[in-house]
């Protein structure tokens, strides 16, 4: 019999107004002097300053690093270590979407062990931990609250670097579903699929167990019915939480497993051509489920059943076929740009083709797919994926 390895965080508040525990939480943990690791839109829009307020109020002092870039990169760390290193923090609470979470984890581990971040990239596994980290995610989808991975962009060699290891892991996550509310639609579609398919890749992985695969089919329930509502309808509290704890269950789920070869492709689109995360993998999910699922039928026909869009008693072909249909519809209806579409010159992509294959081998997510390509294989994906085609 396996073993399954799994990791939590220590501490997990999720509801509404769960991101105003952070003192209490802080002291909980014995920790009283937080560097807030955040972006320029959630200082502009005062959410920053509200969680300032809260720890003052409780006679916690606290220093703010706002300087944090979508798509974090090497230099952006590098000035956080830097700002951290000007107080005397014991702690590190990121605040935001992806790229916050992914700063705070890398800041606070670089702050206590130093170099640099490329010396911490898969397959290096960094278990030894740095400071504590203190998640509270603003958008629902990345669900790097509850995972053991950052993503660093080195901007010498645009490769986003994958860092796995305990040290990543926060020691509290704060999921708080209120802070969503005013994330614009296009945010909110393409965190949403971004959450769907950690879930999905999660499931059909190599390295799934039965506690990930409870925590997928969990969020795949939580997020398919309720990601055209919050489109819809932003204020949709209902819609917005499960989203939230939808996209919580799927980080929980590919941390205790792993994500798969849309991931492992997804990153060199994002660092090359400057694409959102969540909208990379949007572009590729269709088309790489496709090309999959012949080695994995019956998970991807559970995903389908999990998602609500095939019947119990229906054949795992049959499932399959409408997991596929619903995919290219969720990219229809929610308005999901091909590379083309979205600016990307054709002649940069077809030459970085090549150099794209190989970094998302590199990454390691590509092993964990069901059915594994080789150079050629994920070139023609990714000839497929720029016309428009699902697989």
């Amino acid at each position: 019999m396996s073993i399954a390895s799994i990791a939590l965080p220590r501490i997990l508040r999720i509801g509404g107004g769960a991101s105003k525990q952070l003192p209490e939480v802080l002291a909980s943990l014995g920790l009283s002097r937080p560097l807030i690791v955040t972006d320029a839109w959630l200082v502009s829009s005062g959410r920053v300053a509200e969680l300032v307020d809260g720890l003052t109020a409780a006679g916690i002092a606290s220093r703010v690093f706002a300087d944090t870039v979508p798509d974090p990169t090497v230099a952006s760390v590098d000035a956080g270590v830097a700002c951290l290193r000007e107080g005397d923090h014991d702690c590190v609470v990121g605040f935001g979407g992806g790229s916050p979470l992914d700063s705070a984890k890398a800041i606070a581990l670089l702050g206590l062990h130093g170099g640099a971040m490329a010396d911490y990239k898969a397959p290096h596994v960094q278990d030894a931990p740095g400071l504590p980290v203190i998640a509270i995610p603003t958008t629902a989808g990345t669900g790097s609250e509850a995972t053991r991975f950052t993503i660093i962009t080195d901007e010498t060699t645009d490769e986003k670097m994958l860092c796995p290891g305990l040290a990543y892991l926060p020691v509290a996550a704060l999921v708080d579903y209120e802070l969503t509310f005013t994330k614009p639609v296009r945010l909110t579609a393409d965190t949403g699929i971004d959450s769907l398919t950690h879930a999905i890749e999660a499931y059909v992985s190599k390295r799934a167990n039965p506690f990930s695969d409870g925590m997928a089919l969990l969020a795949m329930r939580a997020i398919a019915p309720n990601l055209r509502r919050v489109c819809r309808d932003p204020m949709d509290a209902a819609a917005r939480e499960a989203m939230m704890l939808g996209a919580t269950q799927a980080g929980i789920a590919f941390s205790n497993s792993s994500v798969a070869l849309v991931h492992g492709m997804s990153r060199p689109i994002g660092a090359h051509f400057h694409v959102p995360h969540g909208l990379s993998n949007a572009m590729l999910l269709p088309a790489v489920t496709a090309w999959s699922a012949p080695a994995a039928l019956h998970r991807y026909a559970e995903c389908a059943r999990a998602m609500g869009v095939a019947d119990e008693a229906e054949g795992d072909q049959s499932a399959v076929a409408r997991l596929l249909d619903e995919l290219a519809a969720l990219n229809r209806e929610l308005e999901v740009p091909g590379p083309a579409a979205w600016g990307i010159d054709a002649a940069r992509w077809d030459a970085l083709v090549p150099t794209m294959c190989a970094q998302a081998a590199a990454s390691g997510s590509p092993a964990n797919n069901p059915r594994v390509p080789d150079a050629e294989e994920m070139a023609t994906l990714y000839a497929q994926v720029w016309a428009g085609q699902p697989g």
